[in-house]
Parts: C-alpha cells; structure tokens; sequence
C-alpha cells in the first residue's frame, strides 16, 4: 500500500512539474485558436505544452496542428473541436487537471474533426472533467489508457453522443475507471461508438461497468420510457460498445440514410399518443411539429443530401395533457457508400498441371452508378509459382488463377465516385482434394481408410492383409 501511495505520488509530481506550459490560450481576441493573438507565446509546436486555464474558450477550426500536452485546469476551460480540424498530442491530455466543480467541469467537446492523442488521456485528473463527442467528432487513442476519474478526488465524465473514440492502444486495458481514492467516474452512449481491438479481459472489463452502472445508455433520460441499453458486439476482432434508446429510433441516433422521402420510425407501447418534431438545428426553438397527439409509429419526411436532421418523439400518459419531452435524435441525409458482399471464403486445391482458377461471384448494392476494382491483398509468399492472377479485375463477376499452395486474400472495391465500400474473400489452397477435406472442422475419415488418402481402397486392403490375423494382446506369463 505505502509503495502504492509512493507511485502515485510521483506520477503526480511528475505531471505537476511537466504542466508549466510553454503556451496558454488568453481569449485576448477571439475564440478562435487560428488566430496567433490568442496564444502567450505564439502557435503550439510538437514539445509545447499547451495550457487552457482560467475560464478559456476555444474553439480549434484548423488542421496540422501539434502539441505535447493539452491542460485544462484552473477555473473552468473550454476547448471543441470542429469540422476540419485536427490537433496530434504526443505526450499527455488532462480534461481537469485541477479546478471546475460538478456543475462547470473543464470541457473538452470534439464535435467534428479529429483528436489522435498519441499517450494517456485523463478525464477528471484531480478536478472535474468532461469528455464530448458529437456528430463527426473522433478521438483516437493511439497509446496506453483513457483514464476516467483518474487521481485522487477526480471527477469525470465521458458522452458519446456521436462520433467515435477509437482505442488502438496495445494495453491490456485501455478503458479504465475510479484509479484513484474518492474519485467519481462515468460513460454514457447516446450515439456515436466506442472501439477497441478485442480480448476476453477487454470485454469482461466493459461488461462490468455496465453492470454496476458506470457505463450507461441515454443515461439523462427522466422519461418513463426510462434509460437505453448498452449494446457490446464484436466485428471480427474488434469490440464495439454503442448506445440504444427505448423508442429504437430508425433512422439511428447519429446514422446516416440515403435523401430524399425518409421514414422515421419509433417503438412505444400500443395506442401511446405522441408528438413528433422535426428540423435542421438541434435548438428545439427551431422545429416544427409534424405530429400531434396521434397514436402512430411512424412518419415521412423529405431531406436533402449533406444536410443533418433532428427529430424528437414527446409521448403522452394516459389521460395527460402535457407530454412528457422526448430526447433529440439526429441522422445525415447523404450519399451511401456502395455495399459490397465477396461472399463465402472458398477452399480449392491445385490440378494436374499446378494451377487452379476459382470464380468470383460478388454483389454490390448502391443507389447510383458504381465501379469495382479487384485486388490481390496477400499470397503465399512462393518464389517458385507466379503470382495470382485476376481475369477482369473491374468486373463485379470474374475468376482468379492460383499456383501456389497456401492463403489468398482478395478484396473488392466499389466506388461510386464519392464513397467507397469494400469487402474482402479468402481463399485456402491445398495440393490436393484430400488435405483440403482434412482442412474442414467436421471431416471424420472413413475407419477402412488405413493410409489417410480419404480412400477405402486395395491400399489398405493391403495394409490389412499384411497384418491378418496377427495379435499384439498382452497374455498371462
């Protein structure tokens, strides 16, 4: 416990001798961190470290911009993070280092654009910090750990209401909570995703903290729909933790669709009557009420390409007057990246002359005119057989000639000018038919098949032959 206590006492120390920051955003002009007048001591460099204290509000509007390491203490700060945007820390971010109270944490909104933090990022170090993201907003955690209520007495506080924190971070964890005494930690999805690659102790981690309530979904809701549930899937190898609201709200909180007529879609009991508003800001001032006090699920509405919506669903007890007001969702109208399916992977073997050739049957999916574009991803590495070849690397439907034994993966691109979707195929090859079949999980061999050649045959009519009769038992001396 004392060397515990003396751990912790030096990374404090450390991060408290490391915070005398080589430039403070002031306010003296603007909000505007673009503006050069804004800074003591001019932009951030890659070994500065930058301080927002003292009740700052920034607003980060540009790219290329670098930093070692981003404070926010004293007082109240404010940074968002824009559309377009794009700052890169090597070093540590602290939302919170000391200072706020519950009801003014340090903030720390990425509403667009993208912050790769490239070490350990603190939430509520040892004073009160909050994490945002929205809309386009991304954090890329590209080392070690999100800390949230991380020291002693910290307090924090991290939303996914839309956007993404993507943690690529090789630690066993990098997702913790309450490292420190008294501290108060939390993680509530609203939209938007969380990721990290998969482990049995990652997701172990996760579903614990939904169990004792520090990770929530729609966690603000006083509706008597009550809170969301917290999705966990996993993609492949990758562990995905999202949001879903009770109403099950189509388009998805935070999703996309194509434009034009768009159905929005709700889940509530039978007969519930409901008010449903629609608009293009999130300021309730601006929508307008597209049904009223109908027992309905569902309705249309008419959108236009890049523009994002927003629509609430107020619903009404029995025998109420006022309703009881709904959370905002949102959605984009915008152009969909094609979807394409290479299909099943496939296993083959090589022929009598060495070679294979195996169809592609593929299928892509889009609203508008699209191309494809076949490609080679990894082969065997055989220095002895030439490399794969794609008979019509552009046509959706083609073949592939191998000459090599081992792993083939493929992947189909389609475009349709804007978006890209793609999907990949993997092909095994073996020498021949029989190791293939002793390739698959449920192949069980014949018991007269006593060489392994997947044959019942005068093989092993020989074999058996030979050892007619023949007794190994063991007998009494």
């Amino acid at each position: 416990m004392k060397l515990q206590h003396v751990l912790g006492l030096c990374i404090c120390l450390l991060l408290a001798s490391s915070l005398s920051a080589d430039t403070t955003f002031t306010n003296a002009i603007d909000k505007m961190w673009s503006n050069v007048d804004n800074w003591s001591d001019g932009f951030p460099d890659n070994n500065d470290k930058i301080r927002i204290v003292d009740g700052a509000d920034c607003i980060l509007d540009i790219g290329g911009q670098v930093g070692k390491h981003i404070a926010m203490e004293g007082g109240t700060a404010h940074l968002t993070l824009l559309d377009g945007a794009e700052v890169a820390i090597r070093d540590w971010t602290i939302v919170g280092y000391a200072g706020g109270d519950e009801k003014n944490p340090h903030l720390l909104e990425i509403l667009g654009g993208v912050l790769n933090a490239n070490a350990r990022v603190f939430v509520g170090f040892q004073g009160y910090g909050k994490l945002v993201v929205d809309f386009n907003g991304v954090l890329n955690l590209n080392a070690q750990e999100l800390g949230v209520g991380e020291s002693e007495n910290g307090n924090g506080r991290v939303e996914v209401r839309g956007g993404e924190i993507n943690l690529l971070s090789g630690s066993a964890l990098p997702l913790r909570f309450f490292a420190g005494q008294n501290s108060v930690a939390s993680m509530d999805f609203s939209g938007g995703v969380l990721t990290q690659a998969y482990s049995d102790d990652r997701l172990a981690y996760i579903n614990d903290r939904i169990a004792d309530g520090t990770i929530t979904a729609y966690g603000t809701i006083t509706a008597s729909y009550g809170t969301g549930t917290v999705l966990v899937e996993t993609v492949e190898d990758t562990l995905i933790v999202k949001g879903q609201h009770p109403f099950n709200p189509v388009p998805e909180d935070n999703g996309n669709t194509i434009p034009g007529t768009v159905t929005l879609e709700w889940t509530v009991d039978a007969g519930t009557l409901v008010d449903v508003w629609f608009g293009t800001e999130a300021d309730l001032s601006d929508f307008t009420k597209i049904v009223s006090k109908q027992a309905v699920t569902s309705t249309t509405v008419t959108t236009v390409a890049k523009q994002r919506y927003f629509w609430a669903v107020d619903t009404y007890e029995p025998d109420a007057t006022q309703p009881e007001i709904g959370i905002v969702f949102d959605f984009t109208a915008d152009n969909q990246p094609p979807v394409a399916k290479t299909g099943d992977d496939l296993l083959t073997w090589l022929g009598d002359d060495g070679t294979r050739a195996k169809d592609l049957d593929a299928t892509v999916t889009d609203d508008d005119a699209y191309t494809v574009q076949w490609m080679v991803v990894s082969e065997p590495d055989d220095p002895n057989n030439p490399d794969a070849v794609i008979a019509d690397p552009s046509a959706e439907d083609t073949s592939i000639t191998v000459s090599a034994v081992g792993e083939y993966v493929l992947q189909l691109e389609a475009s349709d000018g804007e978006k890209t979707g793609s999907d990949t195929i993997t092909i095994n090859v073996y020498n021949d038919g029989c190791q293939a079949a002793k390739s698959l999980p449920d192949y069980v061999p014949f018991p007269g098949d006593l060489n392994g050649d997947c044959i019942v045959d005068d093989l092993d009519l020989a074999i058996l032959e030979e050892d007619w009769l023949k007794d190994n038992s063991l007998t009494e001396p």
